[in-house]
């Protein structure tokens, strides 16, 4: 059985999420091709994701390919972008409806795994659980801050949730400074992706 097969079929977080308050139950949303050299490294997929089966199938996910420069047929084209959050399937919410944090046994489980599988040569991390696992990074903030010491391989980003709003209007050196640099990565990327096809 294939890995992306594996990683589909799991269920080792069923009870954790029959827990929740929203009493799901496991979705994968599994979306990467070894071949691709874009990797998007996300957290965990929303209700929306879970509902759909298509990551960032949400406002988010419009923000992020804003930041990006690109349209959703590049976006989704599994040949050139690797979509790998910290956790394949949607956490829950709590008591309160707040999202609950990726759980960290699917990374332990399967993260390893996937990045044998890929060879990305310009990788987008999406909040502080994958910046943690990929840089061993603790503060967003200040780790964006940093983005040119991992440029042009590597761009750490804040999650694109509109929840974040605030963030963006206090660090108005990110869409002046970052997102003109990351959008001529990601073009280049996919302008070579397109050439190797």
């Amino acid at each position: 059985m294939s890995l992306c097969n594996r990683i589909s079929s799991c269920q080792i977080c069923a009870a954790r999420f029959a827990a929740t308050a929203t009493r799901h139950s496991p979705r994968p949303v599994v979306w990467f091709r070894p071949q691709a050299r874009l990797l998007i490294a996300g957290q965990a997929p929303g209700k929306r994701v879970h509902e759909s089966g298509r990551p960032f199938d949400d406002r988010s996910g419009e923000r992020l390919r804003d930041w990006m420069g690109i349209d959703a047929a590049h976006f989704y084209d599994r040949n050139r972008v690797a979509i790998v959050p910290m956790a394949f399937c949607f956490p829950g919410y709590d008591a309160r409806g707040a999202d609950l944090a990726p759980p960290a046994i699917c990374a332990a489980t399967w993260r390893a795994q996937v990045m044998a599988q890929i060879r990305p040569r310009l990788t987008l991390l999406i909040g502080g659980h994958a910046m943690r696992w990929h840089l061993g990074a603790r503060n967003v903030t200040q780790t964006v801050q940093n983005w040119r010491e991992y440029a042009p391989a590597v761009f750490p980003l804040p999650h694109p949730s509109w929840r974040n709003t605030g963030w963006l209007r206090r660090n108005p050196w990110f869409e002046r400074d970052l997102l003109p640099r990351l959008r001529a990565a990601v073009a280049a990327e996919m302008d070579q992706g397109a050439g190797s096809a």
